[in-house]
């Protein structure tokens, strides 16, 4: 097919030769099929801020770290530059993310380029060497909700424990990939999380327990649907739990089970957090009433 304009830059860089198809078009990216050489890869092309669906939410933007002093102060002020500034941080967290989970062995998308706004990587396929489904599409028994399920739990972990929470995980963004045996020995299926431009660090965004939560719930409610015990359990929590007391690695043993602590409230002190937020908040409208206050001689 015909190469489409943001794809006709990498086509003269040499990045790319041909644009075999369009893949998918998503809330936030258009991602297509292309050849390098003897690689298929995808190529993902993100979306304008003003097409998109998907918002940049303050939340997932929280303590965001941009590497120029004028960007950062350009983004704060909105302006026209700023706002560029924001797309272009907001299109490399997914680059930088993919090759700092990449890097601690997280099964996502090899990344390979990132140019112009357009993001080249694995090209993550089933058993007949096709674009591989996403978990929605795909129907599982039991025994494969279970393991696909434990897999995924050990990838969260896996993400945290190298800083980064997905923010959005869900069976409408992660692919079911076929791995082929060694030595003749079956291939098996394996999922690959994919989707990464609002994962959040996990230590410094305020909101991170709460999307670790939501993505926990996810893949819980979705692989319960197939094996109903798995409603019952409680990972979020517990992985969390482990992470803040600094005791959560790659191997740590989970259980699924999360005993909360029911201590006694002291309404004493909740009162007094409510008298001193009132008091502040009168001295601070005073501030501003004398502020705005014309002074007179």
């Amino acid at each position: 097919m015909k190469a489409p304009p943001r794809l006709q830059s990498l086509v003269e860089e040499g990045l790319i030769d041909t644009v075999v198809r369009q893949l998918m078009s998503g809330k936030e990216a258009m991602v297509f099929v292309v050849r390098a050489g003897e690689h298929t890869l995808c190529a993902k092309i993100y979306k304008e801020a003003n097409n998109r669906s998907f918002r940049q939410a303050v939340d997932y933007t929280e303590n965001r770290k941009v590497k120029n002093s004028r960007s950062a102060r350009a983004m704060a002020k909105g302006s026209k530059f700023g706002r560029q500034e924001q797309e272009a941080a907001w299109q490399s967290a997914e680059v930088d993310a993919l090759y700092r989970l990449a890097a601690a062995g997280v099964r996502v998308p090899q990344p390979m380029n990132f140019h112009d706004g357009v993001l080249l990587m694995e090209l993550v396929t089933d058993a007949d060497g096709d674009a591989a489904p996403r978990l929605n599409d795909v129907a599982f028994t039991e025994a494969q909700a279970l393991q696909h399920h434990a897999t995924l739990i050990g990838e969260v972990v896996r993400m945290l424990c190298a800083g980064v929470v997905h923010g959005d995980l869900s069976e409408f963004n992660i692919l079911l990939a076929h791995v082929s045996g060694e030595d003749g020995a079956p291939g098996r299926d394996e999922p690959v999380i994919i989707d990464l431009p609002q994962a959040v660090d996990a230590a410094g965004n305020n909101h991170a327990q709460r999307m670790l939560m939501r993505d926990v719930a996810n893949l819980r409610d979705f692989f319960g649907q197939f094996a109903p015990a798995l409603l019952k359990t409680d990972f979020g929590p517990e992985i969390w739990s482990l992470y803040q007391s600094g005791l959560l690695d790659n191997d740590s043993p989970l259980t699924g089970h999360y005993e909360r602590a029911h201590a006694d409230v002291d309404m004493q002190a909740v009162l007094r957090e409510i008298d001193d937020a009132r008091a502040e908040d009168a001295a601070r409208r005073l501030r501003m009433a004398g502020a705005a206050t014309p002074f007179q001689p």
